[in-house]
């Protein structure tokens, strides 16, 4: 009894010392969040999203949406190719495989359709013919390309999530909480400058109607930031939508709406906003198997904002059947297009009515 109770002691001694001190490579910054909103008036909940409805079924993780001149749907998947849909969502072609994860997509002028893949970098796709536009910047590998949007003029502006994770472990980007994210401008002859750094988990990337800002998903700081590229305010940054009430993904312009669908693809988790201000505690979360981190809870938002930053219409799902989690929000044709990084099925529901004036 002696000697187990002994070698009990010992276990328990080491699980806590590897708790406290196996290293991480972590060095997480103390940060405060305000209290989440809460889902009341312009984030009142809702079963808008219930009636989404998934095709395409054998598709798994389509995680951004383009739709090109005839209306077909074109997506990147979990296996890393690139398919084809036609326009009610049936008979799948297999373009290409990138050999990554290919996250946001969007056609170009010519047709073409640009792709910002997590693992290869921008890339483009002409017919069948796959080419990498660019896969590092000074001598260093893109960790985590992860969306793009195009310039009137063919400038791609794309996201690079962050210098130290890519998207196996994108949840010790969370908890580390470093501003290491960044965005880029491709120009063609393959010039790459940084428009913008020190970005909190930079995610989703929209331009302006008349390409004079691009907007920034900062995912972990629950936040869109506006970055100006054009003008006397050229290189300057605003926050667009601060304190959402979840995490930002995917953000794209609708025309037809004059606004900006933003994904959530989870509410806040109550546990992350308490532990942020604890660095030395979110080393120690860091270090538990990821079955006893934090799960993100089955409620999804598609939320769309005018050009001043103002809510104009609030979608949501709570359910364990929700199209989860939220990647991005498409609006085309009367529908809304919904990708997820880990659902089967391009997701597809009737977009709100227009306000009135």
């Amino acid at each position: 009894m002696r000697r187990a109770l002994l070698i009990l002691a010992a276990l328990f001694a080491a699980l806590v010392g590897y708790l406290l001190f196996w290293p991480t490579g972590l060095t997480p910054e103390e940060w405060r969040p305000s209290p989440a909103p809460p889902l009341t008036g312009a984030y009142a909940k809702n079963d808008a999203l219930a009636g989404v409805k998934a095709v395409a079924l054998s598709l798994v993780g389509p995680e951004s949406i383009a739709i090109d001149k005839d209306g077909r749907i074109h997506t990147g998947l979990a296996d890393g190719s690139i398919v084809r849909l036609a326009a009610d969502g049936t008979h799948i072609e297999r373009l290409a495989s990138t050999g990554g994860r290919p996250l946001g997509v969007e056609f170009d002028a010519l047709g073409r359709l640009v792709i910002a893949d997590a693992e290869r970098g921008l890339l483009r796709l002409e017919g069948t013919v796959l080419s990498v536009l660019a896969a590092e910047h000074e001598g260093k590998r893109f960790r985590f390309a992860d969306d793009l949007a195009i310039a009137d003029d063919g400038t791609i502006y794309f996201t690079d999530v962050s210098l130290r994770f890519g998207l196996d472990d994108y949840i010790m980007d969370f908890l580390d909480h470093r501003p290491t994210g960044r965005l880029f401008a491709w120009r063609e002859g393959g010039k790459l400058e940084v428009v913008a750094d020190r970005l909190y988990f930079a995610n989703g990337v929209a331009l302006a109607p008349d390409g004079s800002y691009a907007l920034v998903a900062e995912t972990s700081s629950y936040r869109v930031t506006r970055i100006w590229l054009h003008g006397e305010r050229r290189g300057q940054r605003e926050v667009f939508v601060d304190n959402l009430p979840g995490f930002p993904d995917n953000i794209t312009w609708s025309s037809t709406r004059r606004a900006f669908w933003i994904a959530l693809g989870a509410p806040r988790d109550a546990t992350l906003d308490a532990l942020a201000p604890f660095p030395f505690l979110r080393n120690v979360i860091a270090r538990l198997p990821p079955q006893l981190r934090p799960k993100p809870r089955r409620h999804v938002f598609a939320l769309a904002f005018d050009e001043q930053g103002k809510i104009i219409a609030n979608l949501q799902h709570e359910n364990i059947a929700a199209y989860a989690p939220l990647a991005s929000v498409l609006e085309s044709g009367g529908m809304l297009w919904l990708g997820s990084l880990e659902h089967a099925g391009v997701g597809r529901i009737a977009a709100p009515a227009l306000a009135t004036p």
